[in-house]
């Protein structure tokens, strides 16, 4: 079977195409390239530009690779962004991926999954967050995440397809160096954007009810969740959930790591321990400690991490000095 991957010129887009002809399978990636690199796919995994927003090049690219599975992975996913510009989120999150599923039911493809977040949990007040923790998201960005679980279900339901939800909790890390995140909205390479140009790293508060103060959080390695990825599709496509069936999964370690303990470890890889962190005022919406239970992917997929963060960080800096050669020099 050949499985379309939206979005699969991404960070994580690419670790998931690269993973998929790794395990044997086909796939077909489509981007329109507003933040994906082409040279990041595989030469195996052809590329058509277009958008999920596009249904003739959504008919056109099922109907000519001959898709039986769609990993959705293409979205906006800027927290902050999306409160500025929520019209723009639901549009391309929502109504793209009702384009897309109405795209797919036309052609006849039978197993969906879906790129989730642990966005759509908002503030939970639990140590760990399980699949049944109420989801009360806090963001535009987090409220399109929950509304297309909603959307990719009743889908199933209503066409038999078969879907799976996965839930990413905090993606960093690379499989290699040229498939690094080339953003700087998440943590780890934000870090290193400031030590890159002589700032201090910031820390967003640092009198949270946690142990040193600063917010906790759960980070997977983008390989781990990669990996979760083709077994996800590989359960669908055995028919593990059955028609119309669904699996909604968090994907995470079960691990805590605070943001002054991820900016020790930074300082470690890099080297570079000045500037030394600066901590500023909380931003609003910062839920003190979200961390995965994990028990229901193990369970259900026999899915493990297996990355832990120092070689999320180490393996992240790599891949920014080969797109950040100054960082060298500025490191000592």
């Amino acid at each position: 079977m050949t499985w379309l991957i939206t979005g699969g010129a991404g960070y994580i887009g690419a670790h998931v195409a690269r993973a998929m002809t790794a395990a044997g399978e086909r796939a077909v990636a489509l981007d329109d390239l507003s933040s994906g690199l082409a040279e990041r796919l595989p030469a195996e995994v052809p590329l058509v530009r277009g958008s999920v927003l596009d249904r003739p090049t959504l008919d056109r690219v099922l109907a000519e690779h001959d898709v039986s599975g769609v990993i959705h992975l293409a979205a906006k996913k800027q927290v902050g962004e999306s409160v500025e510009q929520p019209l723009s989120y639901y549009e391309e999150n929502v109504h793209g991926l009702v384009t897309l599923l109405g795209a797919v039911v036309d052609a006849g493809v039978g197993r969906f999954v879906f790129s989730s977040s642990a966005a759509v949990y908002g503030m939970p007040d639990v140590d760990l967050v399980t699949e049944r923790t109420p989801t009360v998201p806090m963001n535009p960005y987090g409220e399109t995440k929950l509304a297309g679980e909603w959307l990719v279900r009743a889908a199933g339901r209503a066409h038999g397809l078969s879907t799976a939800c996965l839930r990413y909790f905090n993606v960093a890390g690379t499989a290699e160096p040229e498939l690094a995140d080339s953003g700087v909205s998440n943590i780890v390479p934000m870090f290193f954007d400031a030590l890159t140009r002589g700032e201090a790293p910031r820390i967003f508060g640092d009198d949270y009810p946690t142990p040193d103060g600063t917010c906790v959080r759960d980070y997977i390695h983008v390989q781990d969740l990669a990996e979760a990825h083709v077994t996800a599709a590989r359960a669908l496509a055995a028919g593990g959930t059955g028609a119309g069936g669904d699996l909604t999964l968090n994907v995470g370690t079960g691990a805590g790591v605070s943001v002054r303990e991820m900016a020790e470890l930074v300082a470690e890889v890099t080297g570079r321990r000045e500037p030394a962190p600066l901590v500023v005022a909380r931003r609003p919406g910062d839920p003190a400690r979200v961390v995965a239970s994990a028990d229901r992917i193990r369970k259900e997929l026999g899915w493990e991490p297996h990355c832990g963060v120092r070689e999320m960080v180490a393996s992240a800096w790599e891949g920014w000095l080969l797109r950040h050669p100054e960082a060298r020099t500025s490191t000592g």
